[in-house]
């Protein structure tokens, strides 16, 4: 198996080879998505374990690289099993029985929400994986095997699709422009090569630009931020291709008045290796996570123009409650009560992470926005 530091090497190679044919210059969002992407050497696309609750594992009593990061689905299975209420209710009122889950993961959320769905006596008839990352699809068919006739996996979607579309941290994993307002002139941040020793080095390099974030920053002080034009133009595309059916994308992120408050002034993109946090996404390539906050209202306007209604937007606490989640806490034991907790605590991920809902055609009420709904702060 390729090593960390000969993957990084090989990365940086690839990376400074497109940069030098870029003409010495790439922007951020193309650095992010060669670090990220580049098919068996971004982090997505290479067989590090990634998900997960430990930062090590032990095997042979020997301590070995363990997961990057956790997602509510690897915290406790009530994440799934309380969304299969809201997805039960789409497909009730939408009329439709299958699911697209885009970014699946390890297969940890498609696996409770089958499990749950057919604990209920809901049918769905397939369940459909949209991920790029080859070793993760092989874990997600491992996990999934008990479920091999409804689950398929496909590389590009279908011109029309019908159901209900999940995304859970798929959004801040899509390549973000950075956008730089220094000594009162903004610029495009991007990346050049650096020094060169055993692989290539980076390093950051500004360009004025025309771009701006769609809110106008008040004050003279330098600031970063970032613009997301990949996840608006992916939003757009499932509301484009949508023509029956139902969209929940969970992910952390602000509305645009919080997330281009002039006291945001350091930008969002941050890095996960072993569950430390860092941001620095220049250096060790291809071995940790990249990835920014969500501008919520970018998400909704894009929506929009694709014809899609929100149907809510709320933290995660109170869509998880709404969908009775402390009931399932109440039934569980005590060590999955104090996971499940991590979910909805406010200090935790319950207010740090939103959930958005859209819909195509005639407006429902969704059951997960019945309570504290914020769509009004978009």
């Amino acid at each position: 198996m390729t090593t960390q530091p000969s993957l990084t090497t090989e990365l940086s190679h690839h990376i400074a080879q497109a940069i030098a044919h870029a003409g010495g210059w790439v922007g951020f969002d193309a650095f992010m998505d060669m670090a990220l992407y580049t098919p068996g050497l971004g982090y997505y696309a290479h067989g590090s374990a990634k998900f997960g609750a430990l930062p090590y594992t032990v095997q042979d009593g020997v301590r070995v690289a363990g997961s990057d990061f956790v997602t509510a689905p690897e915290i406790t299975p009530l994440f799934g099993w309380t969304l299969a209420k809201q997805v039960a209710q789409a497909f009730e009122v939408t009329g439709t029985d299958e699911i697209w889950e885009f970014g699946a993961g390890s297969g940890a959320l498609a696996l409770q929400l089958l499990q749950a769905l057919q604990a209920s006596g809901v049918a769905v008839s397939s369940y459909t994986i949209v991920d790029i990352s080859g070793s993760l699809r092989a874990r997600q068919q491992a996990t999934l095997a008990a479920f091999a006739a409804q689950v398929r996996w496909v590389d590009a979607l279908p011109d029309q699709l019908q159901g209900v579309v999940l995304g859970n941290e798929v959004l801040d994993a899509m390549p973000v422009k950075l956008l730089a307002r220094v000594a009162g002139v903004w610029h495009e941040r991007g990346v050049v090569v650096g020094a060169a020793d055993a692989a290539p080095s980076f390093t950051w390099q500004d360009r004025p630009t025309h771009l701006r974030p769609s809110l106008d920053v008040p004050g003279e002080h330098d600031y970063l931020t970032e613009i997301h034009p990949q996840g608006e133009a992916f939003v757009r595309t499932l509301g484009h291709k949508l023509h029956q059916g139902a969209i929940f994308l969970m992910d952390y992120g602000f509305p645009e008045a919080e997330y281009y408050h002039p006291q945001r002034h350091m930008g969002t993109v941050m890095c996960h290796q072993a569950h430390q946090v860092d941001d620095d996404p220049l250096v060790r390539v291809g071995q940790k996570d990249i990835t920014a906050h969500v501008n919520f209202t970018g998400v909704a306007l894009a929506a929009n123009a694709a014809d899609l209604g929100v149907l809510g937007y709320c933290n995660q606490a109170q869509f998880l409650m709404n969908c009775g989640f402390l009931t399932q806490l109440e039934a569980a034991d005590l060590p999955t009560r104090v996971m499940a907790q991590k979910l909805i605590m406010t200090h935790e991920m319950g207010e740090f992470f939103k959930v958005i809902g859209f819909f195509k055609g005639e407006p429902w009420q969704a059951i997960g926005f019945d309570a504290g709904d914020k769509t009004h702060t978009l």
